[in-house]
C-alpha cells in the first residue's frame, strides 16, 4: 500500500506540469554517445511517447555522428573536424545522408511507434534551407571552409505543424538544402535551435552526456540547476562553458532571444531524464531562462 501511495504522489506532482504544458511544442535533440546505447534510446523515446500521450507536442531532432564515423572508417575515409564541425566532402555527404535519412531515422520511428506513439520521419533537407557555412579563423584571419556544411537561413515549419496538429511526432534529420537543392550537413544542435525558434516552442531540450551545466567541469556534483541568459553569457566569457557544450549553448541562447521560453540540458543516460526534468518540481538538469522570466 505504501508503494502505491508513493506512486500516486508522483502522479500528483506531475499533474500541474502536465496541465501547464498541454498543447505546447517541445523540441528534443539527442545524438552523440546516447545513440550508441539501445537502452538509452528506448528510454528517451518512451519518455517522448508519454509526453505525447499527456498532451504535449514533441518534435525530435537527432544526430548520428558515431554511426557516421563508423561507416566512414569501413569505407576507408577519415573523419575530420574543424572547431567541432565535421568537414564534409561529397563522399562523406553521401554517407551522412544514408546513415541519417535511411537508417537511423526510420529505426527511431519504428521504436517510438512501438511504444504506442505516432511518429513520422522528416528528411531535414525537405524543410530546412541553408547557405554554405564559412567562418574566419580568429588566429590567422583565413577563411575556414567545411565543404558541404550548411548554415540555416529558413525552416518551412508547415509540414511539422501539420504532423503536430494530427497528433504525430516528427523525427527530423539535421540536413538542409540550398536553392540548387544541394544537400548539406548541419550541426544537430543548430538544427534543433532553428526549429525551436521558428515553431516558437515552449521548451528546447538538449540531451547530453553530462548532467547539465557544471560550475566545475570536472565535478558532476557542481550542477547549476537554473541560470539566466545573462549568467550563461558571463560563464562563456569567463571560459567556464566551452568545448563541445558551446554549440548547444549558442543554440539555446539564440532560441531564448527569439521567444522560446526555456531551454534545458539534461543527461541522456539517466533513465527517464526527460520526464524527471519536465514533470517534477526539482528537475534533474540545467534550465536556462530569459532574464525577465
Amino acid at each position: 500500500m505504501e508503494t502505491a501511495i508513493q506512486k500516486a504522489g508522483v502522479l500528483l506532482e506531475a499533474l500541474p506540469h502536465i496541465q501547464r504544458f498541454q498543447g505546447d511544442t517541445v523540441i528534443v535533440k539527442f545524438g552523440g554517445s546516447s545513440m550508441d546505447n539501445p537502452e538509452v534510446v528506448r528510454s528517451i523515446l518512451e519518455d517522448v511517447a508519454f509526453m505525447s500521450c499527456v498532451g504535449l507536442r514533441p518534435v525530435i531532432v537527432h544526430g548520428g555522428g558515431k554511426a557516421i564515423n563508423s561507416r566512414l572508417k569501413k569505407q576507408g575515409l577519415a573523419a575530420h573536424f574543424v572547431r567541432g564541425l565535421r568537414v564534409t566532402d561529397a563522399d562523406t555527404m553521401a554517407i551522412v545522408e544514408q546513415v541519417l535519412n535511411r537508417e537511423i531515422n526510420p529505426e527511431l520511428v519504428i521504436i517510438l511507434n512501438g511504444f504506442g506513439g505516432k511518429a513520422r520521419g522528416i528528411h531535414g533537407e525537405d524543410i530546412i534551407t541553408v547557405r554554405k557555412h564559412t567562418s574566419e579563423d580568429p588566429d590567422t584571419g583565413a577563411t575556414l571552409d567545411w565543404g558541404l556544411v550548411g548554415e540555416i537561413t529558413n525552416v518551412d515549419v508547415l509540414p511539422v505543424k501539420a504532423f503536430l496538429e494530427s497528433g504525430i511526432t516528427p523525427i527530423i534529420t539535421p540536413l538542409g538544402a540550398d536553392a540548387a537543392r544541394q544537400v548539406y550537413n548541419i550541426n544537430a544542435d543548430a538544427a534543433a535551435a532553428g526549429l525551436a525558434e521558428k515553431l516558437q516552442a515552449r521548451k528546447l531540450v538538449f540531451l547530453s552526456d553530462v548532467p547539465g551545466l557544471l560550475a566545475d567541469p570536472k565535478d558532476r556534483a557542481s550542477l547549476m540547476s537554473t541560470l539566466r541568459l545573462s549568467e550563461v553569457e558571463d560563464l562563456i566569457a569567463r571560459g567556464v562553458i566551452g568545448g563541445g557544450m558551446l554549440p548547444k549553448i549558442s543554440g539555446a541562447l539564440k532560441a531564448l532571444k527569439a521567444g522560446v521560453r526555456k531551454t534545458h540540458i539534461i543527461d541522456a543516460a539517466l533513465p527517464h531524464s526527460l520526464l524527471l526534468e519536465l514533470f517534477t518540481d526539482q528537475g534533474v538538469g540545467t534550465e536556462i531562462v530569459n532574464d525577465a522570466t
